[in-house]
């Protein structure tokens, strides 16, 4: 059967984003309908005389609200921002490799305001109902890059991801969501939170299509993700704190997801980190992503606090009250126990564990602010690992009720390898 042509599919994004009855008015705050049919039209064009400007010539794609797009204010979520942000004077640097690929942009898509959130609640311009169940949360702060992802408003979503930002509304929509080592992907012309966690990586229905992303995004020579063979695979379970607290759903699932792994010849193996504590303790002065979103914000915050969501600028004051010396002295910890994670996972292909340990609660459930913070710290506990140590994960969808994700992470570098670890585990998960 031959493919739709790429105007074709791009009508029927839009169709799906127009629909009253679905997400799109929620999930895609700008929609860029002409310059994404006049992008479509050259694919086509380019595709008819066999050329092709690399693996997303023609792909549909949506970026996060947070990315400069020349002649336009970078919102990132906020009303204070939507009035009162310059236009952009260019493409943020991954835009541009996008377009410069051939990536056809449909939309920006919703977010946490600032991206400080994992609930992927909105005030300002409504949140995104999850895809499997209009009434849960979609994850955040990448909220409607997944819901865009997972209801088909594009092929393939990017968003960035500080402490899970990506993973986490991936894992509760039910995609696969990926987070490269954080100097692949040029972090230029996205608005920040975090100056030294920041990192950019795609969300899609497979790994495929989340490798062919991220190649262009990092400005490499893409090639097809081979998946590695299962037998004799070294994963390590991670005891302690990634383990606990998980809700029925997800210890099934997940359970369900290793046994299979072990008949396939994978070799899990139960591993002690104690380096988890020491992140924990560097962490309990405040953390560093709080003291650097004081540093972007705290003025804004003094002249429009009321404007801007309450959970988030609880968060982000928290964040001013950590001292300079505190700060430093993360920044320098931190550094230490990358070093020592390296050397940790070296007999490890990768890690794994669920990448969040709870299904997506309802909009309602969090609506109490009590609850709000305790899903939300549940939902960052086990992405932020990767963030803290420098490290590559992915999250891939299992079978469950509700929306599941498991989650592989890598050593710092070692971006490649772990994508063809993932491509193996989903043709397994999907048999």
């Amino acid at each position: 059967m031959k493919p739709l042509a790429c105007r074709d599919r791009l009508e029927q994004a839009l169709a799906r984003i127009a629909d009253p009855k679905g997400e799109g008015a929620r999930a895609c705050l700008t929609v860029y309908a002409g310059a994404a049919r006049a992008a479509a039209d050259a694919a086509d064009a380019r595709a008819a005389h066999g050329v092709s400007l690399g693996p997303l010539d023609g792909t549909i794609v949506s970026i996060k609200d947070l990315f400069d797009v020349a002649g336009e204010p970078t919102r990132a979520g906020s009303k204070v921002l939507a009035e009162e942000a310059k236009p952009a004077d260019a493409d943020a640097a991954i835009v541009r490799r996008l377009r410069a690929g051939g990536a056809v942009i449909v939309a920006k898509t919703n977010m946490t305001e600032f991206a400080f959130s994992a609930i992927g609640a909105n005030p300002h311009f409504g949140t995104p109902g999850n895809p499997h169940h209009r009434a849960r949360i979609p994850g955040g702060s990448s909220s409607g890059a997944a819901v865009s992802a997972a209801e088909g408003l594009c092929e393939i979503a990017i968003g960035s991801d500080t402490g899970g930002s990506v993973r986490i509304p991936a894992a509760l929509c039910g995609i696969v969501g990926f987070k490269p080592s954080r100097r692949r992907v040029p972090t230029q012309g996205a608005f920040p939170l975090s100056f030294t966690l920041d990192s950019i990586g795609p969300l899609a229905r497979s790994v495929a299509d989340c490798a062919k992303a991220d190649a262009v995004m990092a400005g490499e020579e893409f090639a097809p993700v081979e998946p590695l063979r299962l037998a004799g695979l070294r994963l390590g379970l991670t005891e302690g704190m990634p383990f606990d607290d998980l809700d029925d759903v997800v210890a099934a699932s997940f359970a369900a997801a290793v046994a299979g792994l072990d008949d396939a010849g994978v070799r899990t193996t139960r591993e002690e980190i104690s380096l988890l504590d020491d992140m924990a303790a560097v962490n309990a002065k405040g953390g560093i992503p709080p003291a650097e979103s004081c540093a972007i914000h705290r003025d804004r915050i003094a002249r429009r606090g009321d404007d801007i969501d309450p959970h988030v600028r609880f968060r982000i004051e928290r964040g001013c009250a950590i001292s300079a010396a505190d700060y430093v002295e993360a920044l320098r910890a931190r550094e230490g126990l990358i070093r020592a994670m390296e050397r940790r996972l070296a007999a490890l292909d990768a890690l794994i564990m669920p990448t969040t340990p709870i299904v997506a609660p309802t909009i309602a459930e969090v609506a109490d602010t009590d609850r709000f913070f305790a899903c939300h710290n549940l939902l960052i506990r086990n992405t932020a690992i990767a963030n803290f140590f420098d490290l590559c994960a992915i999250t891939l969808p299992l079978r469950a009720p509700l929306p599941v994700g498991l989650m592989l992470v890598g050593r710092n570098g070692a971006d490649h390898m772990l994508l063809r670890i993932a491509a193996a585990v989903a043709e397994h998960l999907a048999t």
